[in-house]
């Protein structure tokens, strides 16, 4: 828990996040709950999250599930009508469909804008509506991706929509600055997961981890200071920023 007058307190905070039935959203809605806020973890998938809730729950944590798609419009609609505003939003959720540009189908490149893109904006913008109708300030963080800045072969849709985000969370940190809304993008590495693990295990992985300059890939708990820095008081005076998290990738020689 945070000690009193500490700058990343987020303790009685009511956090949102997205994608968190696994993997990074997990790790995030774990995190802000150990640190005293009250997380609302959506996903579409109804028994991961009630097993990530459980878990926040046994560690002394407050945690609800909801079931939400967060691409469609409707429902994202219906929820923010129906819930308390927010003062902590992590659009998480993200999915990638990889394949050179010239073989990627148009329903692919569609799902993954659909996702990274469109969700994000849906979600920040029915959140921003909430804060300012309640009077209040807010933190929105937009996990984007080094692959936002920086191209890689056989990612393209996915870079695309990444570093459409990027100039996404600039434009709502300009429009909503006065409001008191801060809005900033989050920008991971290569982080070890439970979906890229057996990957990183083989040999083409390796060769991805050779070219890090720390020579390792990141682990989920390597975001939290950013995190938590976008997330509390600690960057106050921080909108429009996006913060790299990547063990020196992006500045490696190409």
């Amino acid at each position: 828990m945070s000690a009193p007058g500490d700058l990343f307190d987020v303790a009685g905070r009511r956090a949102l996040v997205t994608g968190a039935s696994s993997g990074l959203g997990r790790h995030v809605a774990g995190v802000l709950a150990s640190r005293g806020a009250h997380v609302t973890l959506a996903a579409r998938r109804r028994d991961a999250l009630d097993a990530a809730c459980a878990v926040i729950a046994q560690s002394g944590g407050t945690a609800e599930a909801v079931v939400l798609d967060v691409a469609d419009g409707s429902a994202v609609a219906a929820f923010f009508d129906a819930a308390a505003a927010f003062d902590i939003v992590i659009n998480n959720a993200g999915i990638s469909r990889p394949g050179a540009l010239g073989d990627l189908s148009a329903a692919d490149w569609d799902d993954t804008m659909a996702v990274n893109m469109r969700a994000p904006f849906l979600v920040a913008q029915a959140a921003a509506a909430a804060m300012r109708a309640a009077g209040q300030r807010g933190a929105i963080v937009n996990v984007a991706s080094i692959l936002g800045l920086r191209v890689a072969g056989g990612v393209g849709a996915y870079a695309a929509s990444k570093a459409g985000l990027v100039q996404l969370t600039r434009a709502m940190a300009l429009e909503w600055a006065r409001d008191g809304i801060r809005v900033n993008a989050l920008c991971p590495g290569y982080i070890e997961t439970d979906i890229n693990r057996d990957f990183f295990e083989t040999e083409r992985g390796r060769a991805l981890i050779r070219r890090i300059p720390q020579r390792r890939l990141g682990t989920a708990a390597d975001l939290d200071g950013a995190l938590l820095l976008l997330a509390s008081d600690a960057g106050r005076f921080m909108t429009g920023a996006e913060i790299v998290v990547d063990g020196g990738h992006l500045v490696s020689s190409l």
